[in-house]
């Protein structure tokens, strides 16, 4: 990978609540399921810890899923709830700050039982506040912030989508309808932390399921489908694409990132494909591994202000000096992403 592009705009400084991120590098959440038990040990801890070394400004964990039963259907994905799981996040937590890394973890609910017409209202209150739980844990654990996870089909997306949420009570209707449940989520997650830790939204477009799926089909619904979201208390959407370089909506070369910023003023994540030369899924559907790609476009969408931050994924999983290679301009040295690299996960 050759840049000939500077990449200084993606290392200036960004204030995330109270505190200051040394660039625009975050480490995207990625599932790995090393964590048995749901326990994230000190090997997991070391996996942060490292990409915090090497430059990352901030990282999202890995899913971490809620204190409900239905919250996960997979033993080795990491808990955020009881105290073995809790004190092994405090670790982690302890280990990337040392590095002078900042971490957020990903507060997850997967919908396990993949139908969400199927909880009654008091459920529904259960989980709000088990959500809640979650953050108040992360605040006193001593995390940045934290994300929920709203996107790729999972519960809260469940919600937001009308072909998985044909519920007729408050939870159900229109698109706005459709975002109560969210909204009772980040609305209790905010009273849990106050008014000054950051809360981040990662919200998708498509379905695991689906990847032509559309939440909102113009920019005047994804407007719509928005404002609740930030009255409820959101501070910085993360906007998962499959391609970052891809636009949303006909008419602009703007992805979900940009119009999201554009319409709303909150800053943004961009996401997907970010430091490769092919789209992720073709490694897992045929087999193929990506090499690294240039990212001159991103810098010129970034120094354009169309997004704020930068969501790195693969690239960075399997090379956890990927940042400090780009800041260096030793690209040469960039770890390619392929099926055997993977296989490590470190």
């Amino acid at each position: 990978m050759n840049s000939s592009k500077s990449v200084e705009a993606l290392f200036q400084p960004f204030k995330f609540g109270n505190t200051m991120l040394s660039n625009r590098v975050v480490m995207a959440p990625m599932t790995r399921q090393f964590s048995p038990n749901g326990i994230p040990g000190s090997d997991v801890a070391s996996y942060y810890r490292r990409r915090a070394e090497n430059g990352v400004g901030l990282i999202v964990t890995e899913g971490t899923v809620i204190n409900h039963p239905d919250s996960s259907n997979q033993a080795n994905v990491p808990h955020f709830y009881g105290e073995s799981a809790l004190q092994g996040w405090a670790n982690v937590v302890n280990q990337v700050h040392e590095a002078g890394g900042r971490i957020i973890p990903q507060i997850w609910h997967m919908g396990a039982r993949g139908n969400v017409n199927d909880y009654a209202e008091s459920e529904i209150v259960a989980i709000v506040e088990a959500f809640a739980q979650a953050a108040a844990e992360a605040k006193r654990l001593g995390f940045d912030g934290i994300e929920l996870h709203g996107a790729h089909g999972y519960l809260i997306d469940q919600f937001f989508w009308e072909k998985t949420n044909t519920r007729t009570d408050r939870y159900g209707g229109d698109m706005v309808k459709r975002t109560r449940f969210a909204t009772e989520v980040i609305e209790a997650c905010r009273r849990a932390v106050g008014p000054e830790f950051p809360i981040v939204l990662r919200f998708s477009q498509w379905k695991s399921s689906d990847y032509a799926a559309k939440l909102a089909k113009t920019p005047a619904e994804l407007e719509r489908f928005l404002a609740p979201l930030i009255e409820a208390g959101v501070d910085v959407f993360h906007c998962s694409t499959r391609r970052f370089w891809e636009p949303e909506f006909e008419g602009s070369d703007l992805n979900l990132a940009g119009w999201t910023k554009k319409l709303t003023g909150k800053p943004t994540i961009t996401v997907g494909s970010v430091g490769l030369d092919g789209e992720f899924m073709s490694l897992f559907t045929e087999g193929k591994g990506a090499g690294n790609a240039k990212i001159d476009g991103l810098i010129e969408r970034l120094e354009r202000e169309e997004f704020d931050l930068v969501a790195v994924g693969r690239a960075l999983l399997v090379d956890p000096a990927w940042a400090k290679k780009i800041r260096d301009g030793r690209t040469d040295e960039l770890v390619p992403f392929t099926s055997e690299a993977i296989k490590t996960l470190y």
